[in-house]
């Protein structure tokens, strides 16, 4: 109710004189009193209204990651494959990738399990604090039982409950916007995304195409609510059925069971046509960059970092150009890892934790398979110790 109003209305039920123990009271002393407890009533009520409207964000708060030791080198593919070091690098930017080999552990599990151990020791929480577990893969352990529920337990996670996301490579930048959107529900406090994959179990090593292009890894990111307007801004996802048949795995679901004549014909395996793949990744990665910077006022000036799916340099290089930044404001490290799908984003992350100052801007963008992709707008919530 309005304070002028609350007054008006108090000066009507009283008369001129009010009795008082006995005592007569002026109108104007009585009302003095009234006035003072009002309007101390008043600003305390606008004090709790201003902090019940304070919004809540979705904030990263940790950066965990794991990669195997086994490291495929352009020269190694040099032997099995007809391929140059130079004809890999000039087309992709790679040099080497990571492999999981079976001695060191089996599965996208084993990946996304370590990176989550990661980040839960240098955030220093119990993992029985986590409300919530999402893995971002392509590759789970299994079709049916999701790999997230075993990764939540095995990692302690026994209050959390988790599942899979699947949109190839957007899929950590999905599972963020999930994520943000459970933290700003205000139900969920401490959001854990994974993303992971062991792509060396559905690459052909004779297909010089992709095999030069892959390689495992895991990232993990923690989403916690923030009152200070950083973390979760703004984002801009799309996708597009008709790019199905460009980017896939033909056999193994519903559609195209396994049998002995699909395992034969090597249709469970990552088939890809690559100039098709390329020319919508560069056009729609940068499209929805520039989109996301225009919706928000921001100039190039403005944005701090790049966060690019590391698909292929030359994909970078178009989506940077395209926003106007400066190389020195990308993050890349495909060089080193190749394209590890759901963990690219994280594993950037990872990499440039210690550079990032709280309040920075960063864009992060991906393009997969389906086809999948957008962009999102997030301040950054730290500063590395």
């Amino acid at each position: 109710m309005d304070s002028h109003i609350v007054r008006v209305f108090l000066c009507r039920q009283i008369s001129g004189t009010i009795k008082l123990s006995s005592h007569f009271v002026h109108f104007d002393e009585i009302f003095s009193i009234f006035n003072h407890f009002l309007s101390d009533f008043i600003e305390k009520r606008t004090k709790i209204k201003a902090v019940n409207m304070t919004k809540i964000t979705a904030a990263i708060t940790a950066v965990g990651a794991y990669l195997p030791k086994y490291k495929l080198t352009n020269q190694v593919l040099e032997t099995m494959v007809d391929t140059s070091d130079e004809w890999i690098t000039t087309r992709t930017g790679i040099k080497e990738r990571r492999i999981l080999k079976e001695e060191e552990g089996q599965g996208t599990s084993y990946l996304a399990i370590k990176a989550a151990e990661d980040l839960i020791k240098k955030r220093g929480i119990d993992p029985i604090e986590i409300d919530m577990v999402l893995l971002a893969t392509a590759t789970p352990d299994m079709p049916v039982a999701a790999t997230a529920v075993f990764v939540a337990s095995r990692i302690g996670a026994a209050n959390a409950f988790a599942y899979d996301l699947q949109a190839a490579c957007s899929s950590f930048l999905y599972g963020m916007s999930t994520a943000a959107s459970y933290i700003e529900s205000g139900r969920y406090k401490k959001v854990l995304v994974i993303g992971a994959d062991k792509m060396s179990s559905i690459i052909d090593y004779t297909d010089r195409t992709t095999c030069i292009i892959f390689g495992d890894g895991a990232g993990a990111v923690l989403f916690e609510p923030n009152e200070e307007g950083l973390g979760f801004q703004d984002e801009y996802l799309r996708s597009d059925g008709q790019g199905r048949e460009f980017l896939k795995i033909e056999a193994g679901g519903s559609l195209l069971p396994p049998t002995e004549e699909t395992v034969g014909n090597k249709q469970h395996f990552v088939f890809q046509d690559g100039k098709t793949v390329f020319k919508f990744a560069v056009s729609n990665m940068a499209d929805v960059s520039a989109k996301i910077m225009e919706r928000n006022n921001l100039t190039d000036k403005d944005v701090h970092w790049l966060v690019p799916h590391q698909a292929n340099k030359r994909i970078i290089d178009a989506t940077a150009n395209r926003m106007g930044l400066d190389h020195e404001k990308v993050m890349m490290n495909i060089e080193r890892y190749g394209n590890t799908t759901s963990a690219t984003l994280p594993l950037l992350l990872y990499d440039y934790e210690r550079r990032l100052k709280k309040g920075d801007n960063l864009v992060f963008a991906a393009f997969g398979g389906g086809f999948t992709w957008g962009a999102m707008y997030l301040k950054w919530a730290y500063d590395a110790n």
